[in-house]
């Protein structure tokens, strides 16, 4: 059954599963020492431009721990939004491994703003207090919207004032670059970001991550970081293979394309109902809506969706390269016959 519970119940999409199948054919030197691995940190350069250093990890919990690891301190601390995936969604990986205090700032639409930032910037020097170091925002948000380069731009004027990183999680930055219209590079590096997780698994891929390092001096030990958190892969070329399928010929823009297209669909047939209200921009492949109570669980059993905010009633709907308008026509049918019943 189809649902819109979350893009990473979709499947793999075909070009990349004969992407792995054509990698499984010969043996190739393990650890990213192939051919495949190669080639595809020079895609990711060509995309982002010098220096940029590309290392290939399983998950994105992996991607954002080892990342902010890299440019942090066990006694500092990383500010985000009270929503990030780092705060909500990843347990405790991020304090675990870092050894950092998340501090969580207040967001419009999940997105951070620089005068809320910067009031929880304070206490530098007091060792009674965890030293900020580093500001982590979601692309696209976890309320499904969209940085522009600009907002990014203001945030990393901020760091940079105050001596701190800018990081960017990445899951569903294809799904930005495609509401944006513009490179990959316009809102991450050439905006200011310092460490990238770019994501693969939200948008066609079978697993892996990318962590994007734009200053080699960040990226120094992350080999040895990569190691010590159990996200090296031996046979790395099964990762690279799915990349370099997802970054030629426009795969990625392609998926996130048709998905962000059934979001805008699907907020568009939800409007209709009188008593569903889109909470959220549909920048995106992510639908907020608030649906009247009695209909939420019944709704569940024909195409599942998560609740988001059990108070409001609202529910959060994704959309992925495999959803069709017929997905779509069925959710609305059922929630028609629902609101009549």
């Amino acid at each position: 059954m189809r649902c819109f519970a979350s893009d990473n119940y979709s499947g793999v999409h075909p070009e990349i599963m004969e992407a792995i199948v054509r990698a499984n054919h010969e043996h190739a030197p393990s650890y990213g020492n192939d051919e495949i691995t190669k080639r595809v940190i020079g895609l990711f350069k060509d995309l982002f431009g010098e220096p940029c250093e590309v290392f290939f990890v399983y998950n994105g919990t992996g991607a954002n721990t080892l990342g902010l690891s890299a440019i942090t301190r066990s006694f500092n601390s990383v500010l985000c939004s009270e929503w990030a995936h780092i705060h909500v969604d990843e347990s405790t990986a991020p304090e675990l491994f870092t050894g950092c205090k998340l501090i969580s700032v207040p967001s419009v639409h999940g997105k951070i703003l620089p005068e809320a930032v910067r009031e929880k910037i304070h206490r530098i020097g007091d060792p009674h207090h965890p030293q900020a170091k580093v500001i982590s925002i979601s692309q696209l948000t976890e309320y499904g919207t969209v940085y522009t380069p600009d907002e990014v731009k203001a945030l990393s004027a901020l760091a940079k004032e105050h001596g701190l990183w800018l990081h960017m999680d990445g899951a569903r930055i294809s799904n930005a670059a495609a509401s944006l219209n513009v490179s990959f590079r316009t809102f991450t590096r050439d905006a200011g970001v310092d460490v990238l997780s770019f994501g693969g698994t939200k948008n066609g891929m079978m697993f892996g991550e990318a962590v994007l390092i734009f200053n080699p001096e960040l990226a120094r030990y992350f080999h040895f970081i990569r190691k010590q958190g159990m996200q090296l892969h031996s046979k790395m070329r099964f990762i690279s293979a799915q990349f370099e399928a997802l970054l030629s010929k426009d795969l990625w823009k392609r998926n996130a394309i048709h998905a962000n297209n059934m979001a805008q669909k699907l907020a568009a047939g939800l409007q209709q109902f009188p008593g569903v209200k889109i909470t959220q921009p549909v920048d995106g492949n992510g639908v907020f809506a608030v649906l009247p109570q009695h209909v939420i669980q019944p709704l569940q059993q024909e195409v599942f969706f998560y609740v988001w905010n059990e108070k409001l009633n609202e529910v959060r709907m994704m959309c992925s390269f495999d959803t069709t308008e017929e997905d779509i026509n069925r959710l609305l049918q059922k929630l028609q016959s629902l609101l009549n019943a």
